[in-house]
């Protein structure tokens, strides 16, 4: 035995972890978000790189430990008796490897906000591809991702966040500026004693979330709302980027009875619009002027004011771009298609499943992608099969604002809640794109919250060279 195999095996040898490594069998790259259960119900979670770090007295002493096996998209090969799972035979400074067969069409990449994203790499010494792999900017959880490049930034900001000290956290928008790391992405948050400051200043408490990020005329704007309750707003404007400081001040407080004249969501710029609200279906034109002007917004739509199909004299229902009446989604949509006003065939935001079954989508991001040559689409899908909020879909389309006809679910996370999905284009790579949620229980229905994923990011990357998203290509 070589010099370097002693010292590895001493290093193994000093080790107090039984080493388990789970793995994507059709790529070995790690999966996170996998429990292992043993019979007594211990509950272990993989971390980022696919990791637990097992240490249990009484079972590490080679015994044949049984461990449950379960991921949301992944599976584990089952037994005679339907269970799911393997034996292991812990002991210190051993390990083992578990290969899971992946159902999801997309890749779960890892984790990217919330405390112990690489817990149980950094306990068995493995490295880190992150500054911060176990505690970053005190943040223990963050709801629902925006992200933009500005002056030559990728700057990522989201809404509520958990700290560690106390249940109540930051309510008034966290961001960070963010760098590519090999797995995933190192954020550097925007922080004061400790912990993330806010980016929009505000003396009253009431959570301040925004969206609709836009670059115009060399400035960085968002929409944002004050938020009363869940569904109720207080009052809701345009926040301008001060760069110099790195914060949000207020540039616009709408007037009462604004409507639905404003960008918000994920936007898209086009031909000189830009287009927002989930799906595309709000536009103004490109420039900061336009947007602060509620009389020169266009909502798309093919209704009249009493809700009734407008048809063109060729029988087609009349889709345009109009400003005087509210614009058409998606949940409308399958309204009109249920009353018969509306043949499937007609609607722009109502695609069919691989099922042939309608999916309502309900949130997401449209980009154009050089790989496809076409408009794509994340959605989030209301109503699932397994869940109310978890389900994502894939749909592509000739022009951001559709028609989308055909979408097929790339990922799923059965009895749990995935939300306010976003692709971020400026990942995209080749054939790879990258779309990430805010994985929690809420709407769910499900009391059992995943210890340390629960209320957090999660990064999934879709191929779209797999043959499996065929259906939506049509």
């Amino acid at each position: 035995m070589g010099d370097r195999q002693v010292i590895l095996a001493l290093v193994l040898a000093a080790s107090p972890w039984f080493k388990i490594r789970v793995v994507d069998a059709a790529t070995d790259r790690g999966v996170p978000l996998v429990e292992l259960r043993t019979v007594n119900n211990m509950r272990f979670v993989t971390d980022s790189a696919g990791l637990v770090a097992f240490n249990e007295p009484g079972l590490m002493e080679g015994r044949e430990v049984f461990f449950h096996v379960k991921s949301p998209g992944y599976e584990a090969k089952a037994d005679g008796f339907g269970y799911r799972g393997i034996a292991l035979r812990p002991k210190a400074g051993g390990e083992a490897t578990i290969r899971l067969t992946r159902v999801n069409i997309a890749e779960r990449v890892c984790r990217l906000t919330g405390q112990g994203i690489y817990r149980d790499s950094m306990l068995l010494g493995e490295p880190t591809p992150t500054k911060q792999p176990v505690l970053n900017g005190g943040v223990m959880g963050q709801d629902t991702a925006q992200a933009i490049e500005f002056r030559g930034r990728k700057l990522w900001f989201w809404g509520d966040t958990d700290r560690a000290g106390y249940p109540l956290g930051n309510f008034h928008t966290t961001g960070a500026v963010a760098s590519v790391a090999s797995r995933g992405l190192d954020f550097s948050y925007f922080q004061k004693d400790g912990f993330v400051r806010p980016m929009v200043e505000s003396k009253d408490s009431h959570p301040i979330w925004i969206s609709g990020l836009a670059v115009l005329d060399n400035e960085l704007y968002a929409y944002y709302a004050q938020m009363q309750s869940l569904g109720s707003i207080m009052s809701s404007g345009y926040l301008r980027w001060d760069n110099a400081h790195d914060r949000f001040d207020t540039a616009l407080v709408f007037a009462p009875g604004r409507s639905w004249r404003y960008i918000d969501g994920h936007t898209i710029q086009h031909e000189g619009w830009l287009l927002g609200n989930d799906p595309p279906n709000v536009r103004v034109r490109a420039d900061a002027k336009s947007l602060f002007d509620a009389k020169a917004y266009e909502a798309f739509t093919c209704l009249d004011a009493k809700n009734h199909v407008v048809r063109k004299p060729d029988g087609r229902p009349d889709y345009r771009w109009q400003k005087d009446l509210p614009p058409i989604n998606s949940e409308t949509e399958s309204h009109l298609v249920h009353d018969g006003e509306l043949k499937l065939s007609e609607a722009y935001f109502l695609p069919l499943d691989e099922e042939n079954k309608l999916a309502v989508i309900v949130s997401g991001s449209v980009h154009w992608n050089a790989y496809r040559k076409r408009w794509i689409g994340i959605f989030g899908r209301k109503g699932g099969k397994d869940s109310l909020l978890g389900e994502i879909d894939y749909a592509e389309a000739d022009a951001p604002n559709g028609p989308f006809r055909h979408a097929v679910k790339v990922c799923d996370h059965p009895h749990y809640t995935f939300y306010n999905p976003v692709h971020h284009d400026f990942l995209d790579q080749g054939s790879s794109i990258y779309f990430e949620g805010t994985y929690t229980a809420e709407f769910s229905g499900n009391d059992d919250k995943t210890p340390l994923y629960n209320y957090n990011q999660l990064l999934y990357r879709l191929d779209l060279s797999d043959p499996r998203l065929a259906s939506a290509q049509r």
